[in-house]
């Protein structure tokens, strides 16, 4: 994005209105207004191969052209502020650096799809996010930007921060469209999608905080300069994160594609001294173990599946060698375990299961027959045989754990400890 943003900001030194129409923001919002059809900006958008950063990295303009435009009654657009993925904070930097990108964003996106009220949903615990994000909508309902007839256009919307209520399942959309309507977060059925039928039972688009920060810069100076910003076939730039035992954790905006090895060793500083690397989650805690085999992976969609992982949020949880694997998963599991809905069986009871099993392995109790019981559930848990992807999610570190670091489970039943001496807990 090209406002300026480093990993050094500090509370409070966010940018106000002034200083972001002062780098050219709401350009693209006049721009639009004046110049374009709604029509015409969802088909830019399309054309700039911009995925979601949310994750899943569907397209954002196919996800947009799903909406009916010839339906009377309201239209919705969400942004998922709702950061709650273990070793994921690219939407922090955003939220809190620089909260008119993400409103001009969303006003561009709500014109492109017709909605008329649009809501930041916001994780509970980012409180200088709430702060920062109310006085930016504050300045943009002053300046005209929000509320009736913007621009003087025929065009009006109204914008709401709502903070969650602080459950991992409010990250997928439709639970979070369940919490927003103040009942249970849980998952919907599919279909019908939210594009059809989402926020009382109306058209909704639910798009991911560092996406929605996309639009204004592809509205402003077009698709293939977006497309010109990255080194594969995934359009544009990407927030990438290091956490771990790294000299330099924190968080960059890099053409997509940049590989593992760039981050770790360019960007991280690599690893701490008497640290050596054994493996990282690519995109978060719900992604599939690379090892030092894949660090000069290109870290976009395409090349970290084929890797056999996901580029889920782009942010990179780093295992080295001084830490136990078996407590690294039990960690994750147990976090997913108490994050579970409890609306299917597999996920309520199996996740459970799975983190009271490597509890016992890191406790010396574990036997031969436990990692044939985690074996089963990587597979029981998996895509197809639950509701929603938490568990199948929650699957991925523990799968590719017992494929790379397979010796270090047997060592805890056969020396009936955990070799790292527990410290993880």
């Amino acid at each position: 994005m090209e406002a300026p943003l480093t990993s050094d900001i500090q509370p409070g030194l966010s940018l106000d209105l002034r200083a972001y129409e002062a780098l050219g923001g709401y350009q693209a919002l006049r721009k639009a207004l004046q110049q374009m059809a709604p029509q015409e900006v969802t088909a830019l958008i399309k054309e700039s191969n911009l995925r979601g950063r949310g994750g899943a990295g569907f397209s954002t303009g196919m996800k947009w052209s799903f909406v009916p435009m010839n339906v009377k009654g309201p239209k919705y657009l969400v942004a998922n502020a709702d950061e709650m993925e273990p070793g994921t904070f690219k939407d922090r930097w955003l939220l809190e650096g620089n909260p008119h990108q993400l409103i001009e964003g969303m006003i561009l996106t709500a014109y492109a799809i017709q909605a008329t009220t649009s809501f930041v949903f916001l994780r509970w615990a980012y409180k200088e996010a709430a702060q920062v994000i109310r006085k930016a909508l504050s300045e943009a309902y002053a300046a005209g930007y929000l509320g009736n007839n913007i621009l003087g256009k025929d065009f009006s919307l109204e914008m709401h921060l709502h903070t969650g209520v602080g459950r991992y399942m409010c990250g997928e959309e439709t639970a979070l469209l369940n919490s927003l309507e103040g009942k249970r977060a849980v998952p919907r059925a599919k279909p019908p999608f939210p594009q059809i039928s989402g926020l009382f039972g109306h058209p909704t688009i639910v798009n991911n905080v560092e996406t929605l920060c996309f639009i204004p810069h592809i509205v402003n100076k077009g698709a293939a300069w977006f497309q010109s910003l990255s080194r594969t076939g995934d359009g544009g730039t990407k927030i990438y994160g290091v956490s771990g035992r790294v000299n330099k954790p924190g968080a960059w905006e890099l053409p997509m594609g940049v590989t593992m090895r760039e981050l770790l060793e360019d960007y991280a500083g690599g690893m701490q001294n008497g640290y050596r690397f054994r493996g990282a989650l690519p995109g978060g805690a719900s992604t599939d173990f690379l090892t030092a085999d894949h660090l000069d992976t290109p870290m976009d969609f395409t090349a970290v599946a084929a890797a056999g992982s996901r580029l889920g949020t782009g942010t990179m949880v780093v295992l080295d060698d001084q830490t136990c694997p078996v407590g690294f998963v039990h960690n994750l599991e147990h976090f997913f375990a108490q994050e579970s809905c409890g609306f299917c069986t597999p996920c309520r009871e199996g996740l459970p299961w799975t983190e009271k099993i490597l509890y016992a392995l890191e406790q010396g109790h574990g036997t031969e027959e436990d990692l044939v019981q985690l074996e089963m559930h990587t597979h029981l848990l998996g895509p197809g045989n639950t509701f929603c992807a938490l568990a199948p999610g929650a699957m991925e570190p523990l799968q590719s754990a017992l494929k790379y670091f397979r010796e270090d489970f047997e060592q805890h039943v056969h020396e009936k400890k955990c070799p790292y001496g527990n410290h993880t807990h």
